[in-house]
């Protein structure tokens, strides 16, 4: 029987799309971990970044969007194949913005930064910090003319610092904080002369709280720590604590439905070394689901920056339904359609 080499071909080829097809939907829907193969359909959620203005007088917070969003997405990002943006901490030096945030690739998630003049038009920079294990969250904050990072890494059960040799674009490994635990979103205050640090669980329901004197630690975990306890819509921190001036506002991620829906707001009345309290604040959740547009499946963060006096804009994301299927084999992103 004579052979056709183009139907046999043909076959092939069919064959092992088939095959590669087949692998990337059991990974996604067992779930399991494996490097550069990824899957994400229109049920999916994509994050981006937006920017809104932040009004802190009086009892509560009001925030709104005073110019179209978002000013950030996936498509910004021309060094590296990305799937969205998200995480972002804004942070103002010598009369321009920085803007740290995650960037989720094939693999991994890495740290990258935007920068702006006025706090409306961004352009993106680059990567800065990129492991061979995912990185999220990327906490940003000056101590003593020093600017340090805490990104989330809980991929490797640990609590990692950076330090910038060059800010903001070059980034270096200073030491391990806390080990053996998966802590989640690390979110650093400085206030009253004291370095603290706000970490959650893994699961999302339980709030840590650490103290140190200078960023390398030691840590000393906080008498009344845990100070969130199996609550998963108040736990996990959503951003900068926002120092007023005259009252301190922790956020936090609202994850008790769904993961990243909205952000609550949480006044720190008494903190010590002995003490902590805090109440909610009025008008919570301060951002959630719009029900449409770039942030109609969730919200799950803000970062404040004052831009002058009484007036603050904050960085925030928000996220949508995708409108493609995206598929990641090796480090390359195929979206269809």
């Amino acid at each position: 029987m004579t052979r056709n080499p183009l139907r046999t071909g043909i076959i092939v080829f069919f064959l092992l799309f088939v095959l590669v097809l087949s692998g990337v939907f059991i990974v996604y829907w067992a779930d399991i971990d494996v490097p550069y193969v990824c899957y994400s359909g229109p049920q999916d959620g994509i994050w981006s970044i937006g920017i809104y203005d932040l009004d802190a007088n009086g009892r509560s917070l009001k925030l709104h969007a005073s110019q179209d969003n978002p000013v950030l997405t996936a498509a910004d990002v021309k060094d590296m194949p990305a799937r969205f943006v998200a995480d972002p901490f804004l942070i103002q030096e010598q009369g321009k913005f920085y803007l740290f945030f995650e960037v989720l690739g094939v693999d991994n998630g890495v740290i990258a930064l935007a920068t702006s003049n006025d706090g409306r038009h961004w352009r993106y920079e680059r990567v800065v910090l990129e492991e061979t294990f995912h990185l999220s969250y990327p906490c940003a904050f000056k101590w003593q003319n020093d600017y340090y990072m805490i990104p989330e890494s809980a991929a490797v059960d640990s609590v990692r610092l950076y330090k910038a040799t060059q800010f903001p674009y070059k980034w270096q490994f200073v030491k391990t904080l806390i080990t053996g635990r998966p802590l989640v979103d690390s979110q650093v205050l400085y206030h009253q002369g004291v370095l603290w640090l706000f970490s959650a669980s893994e699961n999302n329901a339980n709030l840590y709280l650490f103290s140190a004197d200078r960023p390398e630690g030691p840590w000393r975990e906080h008498p009344r720590s845990p100070i969130v306890i199996n609550n998963t819509r108040d736990a996990r921190p959503a951003g900068t604590i926002l120092d007023t001036g005259d009252r301190l506002i922790r956020f936090s991620q609202d994850c008790a439905k769904v993961y990243g829906q909205a952000v609550r707001g949480f006044e720190i009345t008494k903190l010590t070394r002995d003490e902590y309290r805090e109440r909610p604040l009025e008008g919570s959740p301060l951002l959630k689901d719009s029900g449409t547009g770039w942030n109609g499946l969730g919200m799950h963060q803000i970062s404040a920056s004052p831009v002058n006096r009484g007036r603050w804009i904050a960085a925030v994301d928000g996220k949508r339904r995708s409108d493609q299927y995206t598929f990641c084999l090796g480090k390359t992103i195929f979206r269809f359609p």
